[in-house]
């Protein structure tokens, strides 16, 4: 079975640039052919601010919205993170879709491309990556940073030189280890029965 990347696109906010960066990144991912991958735009769910009134480890979701995120995050084996820095961390937004399930998260892999100012985002990335490891996401090192200046100039992402090198390399470790939790998640299985 082929495995199965998300790539969400952590910004829901009017005149975002990330769903250009996300395109570039789609487009890298379906030459390459090694996973099904699919976008995951938080836009597009309307989860709202948490509102499930149990513990998410415990997945007794009350909500029709909370029972869809948990089916789409579970189905994934990895994920593509493309995050913007909003004062100096991740949006809200994306805490918030974090937040709402646990356990669909675990013994999975992620890598991330950060975008932002001066800094290209990588203070955003740092700050998921504390919430990714408390979530048991296994992040990769190689990290995409797309500076906004000179990546937006002409107001159309142009991807910088270097950077679909840096994606690639993110990619070939996300595979590798999605692979390797894939078995971690299959031990952890026959452990508990």
């Amino acid at each position: 079975m082929a495995l199965r990347i998300g790539i969400i696109l952590g910004s829901t906010r009017p005149g975002r640039r990330g769903d250009q960066i996300a395109a570039w990144v789609m487009n890298v991912l379906h030459q390459r052919g090694d996973a099904d991958y699919e976008l995951v735009d938080l836009a597009d769910h309307d989860l709202g601010n948490l509102d499930e009134p149990g513990n998410p480890n415990h997945q007794q979701y009350k909500h029709a919205h909370t029972r869809e995120w948990s089916q789409l995050i579970e189905s994934f084996d990895g994920y593509v993170f493309v995050v913007p820095e909003y004062n100096h961390s991740f949006p809200g937004a994306l805490k918030n879709a974090l937040d709402y399930v646990y356990r669909e998260w675990n013994d999975k892999a992620a890598g991330i491309v950060s975008y932002g100012g001066w800094a290209a985002g990588v203070r955003a990335a740092e700050a998921l990556r504390l919430v990714l490891a408390e979530l048991q996401v296994a992040t990769v090192r190689a990290q995409p940073a797309v500076q906004m200046i000179p990546s937006f100039a002409s107001g159309v992402f142009v991807p910088a030189d270097g950077l679909a090198a840096t994606l690639g390399d993110m990619l070939d470790q996300l595979i590798i280890w999605s692979v390797c939790m894939q078995t971690a998640r299959k031990m952890k299985s026959n452990l508990a029965s």
